[in-house]
């Protein structure tokens, strides 16, 4: 069984979660067409199945805490309680996808089952229809997540059949208690042989040993200098409830290219001068004083190899950013975001932070999920901002074409907003979710990321391909705001595709 516990990072997501923190990553998927019936879509989630074995097994809990969660077998495994269907409320746009998916997200996955849910979602205007999916973090990662939906999506109109198991499924037998229990503590005793393993590993060859005995001491060093500065506080750093509101913008990726080619730098440091240009219009028309003021975000690296391609749970590390929301020029604001950047890169502090990551696998349960917890009182930073490279080609849900995914983000304590960015087929989506009392104005954020790459596009003189624009406050845009300033009331503007 020690091959099926969760790594020290995937069961830090568990001890995050509480009543209001759900600890789900989420996405929706829009597809062209009528949907096909649920039945059919059952039926081919069950034929895949088998490629992603994790999606059948649910979690067991070693007594007493005395080790980390194992992944068996869900003996009374239920397809259609995992795949569910619904059916949006006239007019059927996307305004009322963006409530559904607030109302969706804001509930906690049953830890007694496998931790994912899909919803087909009928009666989309178009005609088009979604998925919404919720996977617990535990259990995947944004990269990994993507190579799970090129496992369920098909790369061409014609659906192809799976790879045939061989013979049909049947669940292994759930472990006892006692087995929970003694499996953990001979793991217990392998320890000092497994951080030797470790540590061996993080050096590396021979060859490299004082190079990488630099990189790791520099990356841990990285690491405690950012945790030694917290964050300042902000209206995204409050008390949070347990609802949710979801919203998103799109952009295309290639005038996110065209901004760095023209101004230097990569796609992440557009992406994160734009986040930071959008948090700066968005506070200041808030009344919230920006001078001088620099929020940090967690940036989410992925350190999943080619050889791990495919593979579930977490591989990922963090960088602290700092994001100048108080640059109100799009260019300086560029400039100083790609300089940040590169220290960064160069301090090392991804390297500081896997490696941290892995010596906490030898840590007892019980003391893992205090340190978790108190990580999460700790602001270490403002908000996630996380970019996951998503296929550069059309994908199919059987025959019919995707055409936009929409990522999110789960909220940590006292974390009303998460940014969460994925590339898909030439679109650069931004998924928005924030708390549903203290991001009440969420839409209002969606247009202020649509301004801010807009003004960078403006200043490095690119004229932008594609912007999907709701009106500028206070002209004749698509949104309104309702009477308590809480929902967006449509209008009569038709949507901009």
């Amino acid at each position: 069984m020690a091959g099926d516990a969760l790594s020290p990072l995937d069961t830090s997501f568990l001890h995050l979660e509480d009543e209001s923190t759900h600890m789900h990553v989420a996405g929706i998927m829009i597809f062209e067409g009528d949907p096909p019936p649920y039945d059919d879509v059952v039926r081919n989630i069950e034929r895949r199945l088998h490629l992603v074995p994790r999606y059948r097994q649910k979690l067991a809990f070693v007594p007493l805490g005395q080790g980390r969660p194992r992944w068996v077998d869900d003996p009374h495994l239920n397809l259609h309680y995992h795949v569910r269907s619904t059916a949006l409320p006239s007019p059927g746009g996307e305004d009322q996808l963006r409530e559904l998916a607030g109302r969706v997200f804001s509930q906690q996955l049953d830890r007694d089952k496998p931790l994912w849910e899909m919803w087909l979602v009928e009666g989309l205007d178009g005609p088009r229809f979604a998925i919404l999916s919720k996977t617990h973090h535990a259990l995947v990662d944004g990269v990994s997540g993507v190579d799970i939906a090129s496992v369920l999506l098909d790369s061409a109109p014609e659906p192809v059949a799976p790879p045939d198991p061989g013979r049909r499924w049947l669940p292994s037998p759930m472990p006892s208690s006692s087995e929970l229990l003694g499996s953990a503590l001979a793991e217990r005793m392998t320890a000092p042989r497994e951080i030797a393993r470790t540590v061996s590993s993080a050096i590396g060859r021979p060859v490299t040993v004082a190079t990488r005995v630099r990189d790791v001491l520099v990356g841990l060093g990285a690491m405690t200098w950012a945790g030694m500065r917290p964050a300042p506080p902000s209206p995204y750093n409050v008390p949070i409830g347990s609802h949710r509101r979801f919203t998103w913008v799109r952009t295309e990726l290639e005038d996110v290219k065209a901004v760095k080619n023209q101004c230097g730098g990569t796609v992440n440091d557009v992406i994160l001068a734009t986040v930071a240009g959008a948090l700066g219009k968005h506070l200041r028309r808030r009344g919230v004083d920006t001078d001088g003021l620099e929020l940090k975000a967690m940036v989410p690296v992925s350190v999943r190899s080619d050889l791990e391609s495919g593979t579930l749970g977490n591989r990922v590390a963090a960088m602290m950013a700092t994001l100048p929301v108080r640059c109100e020029d799009p260019i300086t604001r560029l400039d100083i975001v790609r300089e940040e950047m590169r220290h960064l890169k160069e301090g090392g502090q991804a390297v500081g932070a896997q490696v941290l990551t892995d010596l906490t696998g030898f840590a007892p349960s019980t003391i893992m999920s205090q340190a978790a917890r108190l990580f999460a009182r700790q602001r270490m930073f403002n908000l996630v901002v996380t970019n996951v490279p998503g296929p550069q080609w059309a994908l199919y849900l059987m025959g019919h074409k995707l055409t936009d995914v929409f990522p999110m983000v789960p909220l940590a304590r006292n974390q009303a907003l998460g940014v969460a960015i994925m590339s898909y087929n030439g679109r650069l989506n931004f998924g928005l979710v924030g708390d549903y009392d203290e991001m009440a104005d969420l839409d209002d954020l969606a247009e202020d990321f649509t301004e801010a790459l807009e003004d960078l596009a403006d200043a490095a003189q690119i004229k932008m391909r594609l912007s999907e624009r709701r009106g500028r406050r206070g002209g004749s845009g698509r949104f309104s705001r309702s009477p308590d300033g809480r929902a967006p009331v449509a209008l009569v503007e038709p949507d901009v595709d």
